[in-house]
C-alpha cells in the first residue's frame, strides 16, 4: 500500500496505470524514488498536472536527473520547468541548451540563465563552456576578459559570423578580440567581420592595416567615413588605400 491511501496498491502500480488520477496521485507520494520519478516521466500519459505536482514533490525533487528531466520534458508547462531550470547546475543548462529535443524558448531560457551567472562562474568552467556551449552562450564569451576564453569561443563548431559581428559592434569590444580575430584561419577572411574591425575604436593600427588590405580599396573608403577609429588611423588607412589604387 502507498502513502497516499489507495488500499492494496503500490506506488509502482499508480506508475503502471494509464489513468490520469493515478498518475496524478503518483507525483505527489513522499515515497517517489529517483528511479520511480524517471519512470513517472517517461510514462506516455502524464498529464500536466503530474509534472505541476511533482516539482512540489520534496522526495523527488532532491535529484538532480529528476530536475532535468522535468525541465526538458516536452510536455512540461513552461510556468514549471522555467523555475526549476534556474536551479539547475551551469552544465546541466549547457546541456539543455545544445540538446536538439528541446524547444527553442527553452533552451534561451537555458542560455539566459548560465550568462547571467558567468561573472561567478571560474575560468576554467568558462573555457569549458566556451568550447563546448551553444552559439549564443559562446558569442557571449566573446569579450571575455581572458584570451583563452575568448579563443576557444571562437573555436567552438556552434560559433557564427553573426555572433562576431555582434561582438565586434560592441562598444567596449577588447582588444584581445580584435587581434584574435584578425589572427583566425576562418574568421579573419569574413568580409563583414574585416568591416566591423575597421570600424572598431579600440583596433590596433597594425590589424587595421591587415584588414584593409584584405578589402578593396573603395570598400576601406566607405567603411571609414562611420568608423569609430581615432582620425589619425583613418587618414593612414586613407593614405594607404589612395597609394593602392595609384
Amino acid at each position: 500500500m502507498i502513502g497516499n491511501g489507495s488500499p492494496g496498491r503500490t506506488l509502482e502500480d499508480l506508475i503502471a496505470s494509464n489513468e490520469a488520477a493515478d498518475l496524478v496521485e503518483a507525483s505527489t507520494d513522499r515515497g517517489l524514488s529517483e528511479d520511480l520519478a524517471l519512470k513517472l516521466l517517461s510514462h506516455k500519459e502524464i498529464p500536466a498536472r503530474a509534472f505541476e505536482l511533482l516539482a512540489k514533490n520534496p522526495t523527488a525533487m532532491k535529484h538532480r536527473r529528476v530536475l532535468t528531466a522535468i525541465v526538458t520534458h516536452p510536455r512540461t508547462p513552461r510556468f514549471v520547468s522555467i523555475p526549476i531550470a534556474n536551479r539547475l547546475f551551469v552544465f546541466e543548462l549547457m546541456q539543455i541548451a545544445i540538446s536538439p529535443r528541446v524547444a527553442t524558448d527553452l533552451k534561451v531560457a537555458a542560455d539566459n540563465a548560465i550568462i547571467s551567472r558567468l561573472d561567478s562562474v571560474s575560468s576554467g568552467e568558462r573555457l569549458a563552456l566556451a568550447k563546448q556551449g551553444s552559439t549564443r552562450l559562446a558569442g557571449a564569451l566573446l569579450n571575455d576578459a581572458e584570451s583563452r576564453v575568448i579563443e576557444a569561443a571562437l573555436n567552438n563548431p556552434r560559433m557564427t559570423e553573426i555572433e562576431i559581428v555582434k561582438a565586434l559592434k560592441h562598444d567596449q569590444v577588447s582588444q584581445s578580440l580584435i587581434s584574435l580575430v584578425c589572427e583566425h584561419q576562418k574568421w579573419a577572411l569574413r568580409t563583414e567581420i574585416q568591416v566591423e574591425v575597421l570600424k572598431a575604436a579600440h583596433t590596433p593600427l597594425a590589424k587595421a592595416i591587415l584588414m584593409a588590405e584584405r578589402l578593396p580599396p573603395s570598400l576601406v573608403a566607405e567603411v571609414l567615413k562611420n568608423s569609430r577609429l581615432p582620425v589619425h588611423v583613418r587618414a593612414y588607412l586613407l593614405e594607404m588605400q589612395a597609394r593602392r589604387k595609384g
